[in-house]
């Protein structure tokens, strides 16, 4: 499988953050992510969740239903993102989860950065922004002059060399805390970045 869809709820997505996202092999729902893929017009195939929030009714026959408690150790969004994995997709991108909470919005953030994903290009849309997870190389794309933030996610990032960016890296090391990555720009319309060891969360913020 190539790409996977997981909407997350959370977000009033407006209609127009359906042309950034890219054709999708299977479109996941964790809970009331399923209104929001309902709402930019997307067929959901798979519903992940407790369904405490989710609004929009009814669900169609066609979609499958993994249903969990509400008192549990995961949030629905972890979940939706573990079954995503058994597909063995290459690009995997969770689109909204930012809006209501901010103890979301950070355990997201960190979520996406999850060891258990490292294999797979892990990528986060959202009316905040996006972000890219990067472990080894990515060519990402932005408009000249955009903001792009650069951030060490769970440990050391080491050997960061980027091509594209105002202010370039060379064989750089980032700690995670460090804010040296605050606020680069966009050079070029397409950056690339590579890491030698280490997690590194690339944040164009909307």
């Amino acid at each position: 499988m190539d790409t996977i869809l997981v909407f997350a709820g959370g977000d009033r997505l407006e209609p127009d953050l359906a042309q950034e996202l890219p054709v999708a092999d299977l479109v996941m729902a964790a809970d009331s992510g399923y209104d929001a893929a309902v709402s930019l017009g997307f067929a959901v195939d798979v519903l992940v969740g407790d369904l405490d929030s989710i609004t929009t009714q009814p669900i169609p026959g066609h979609v499958v239903v993994e249903r969990h408690p509400v008192d549990k150790d995961q949030t629905d969004l972890d979940l939706a993102l573990e079954l995503a994995m058994r597909d063995e997709p290459s690009r995997v991108v969770v689109v909204g989860g930012t809006g209501g909470r901010l103890d979301h919005e950070l355990a997201t953030a960190s979520l996406i950065c999850d060891e258990r994903w490292s294999e797979v290009e892990m990528d986060w849309v959202s009316s905040r922004g996006r972000a890219h997870v990067i472990r080894r190389r990515r060519i990402v794309h932005g408009d000249v002059g955009a903001t792009v933030t650069l951030l060490a996610v769970g440990g050391a990032v080491t050997g960061l060399t980027t091509r594209g960016l105002r202010w370039e890296l060379e064989q750089a090391t980032f700690q995670p805390g460090s804010t040296w990555g605050v606020s680069n720009v966009m050079q070029t319309p397409i950056a690339d970045i590579k890491v030698g060891s280490g997690c590194l969360l690339v944040v164009f913020p909307a």
